[in-house]
């Protein structure tokens, strides 16, 4: 039987990997719709995680991005 992470364990291991994510990345990545909860929860268990708002044509989203302690 395979282990199913949950969508706080897929985004850590995501940040780890690639060091950042988007709203959108998550949603298509993990089918996670809160992700903003998810990194409140990270921020909380004590992970150094930065968000950086960034404007693409008229739209603005944020980028969360994994720093070193």
């Amino acid at each position: 039987m395979a282990i199913r992470l949950t969508h706080e364990a897929q985004l850590f291991r995501h940040l780890r990997e690639h060091s950042s994510i988007t709203p959108m990345e998550a949603l298509e990545e993990f089918g996670c719709y809160r992700l903003a909860a998810r990194i409140y929860d990270l921020r909380a268990a004590g992970h150094p995680i930065y968000t950086i708002m960034t404007t693409h044509d008229k739209d603005r989203y944020a980028r969360y991005i994994l720093g070193t302690k």
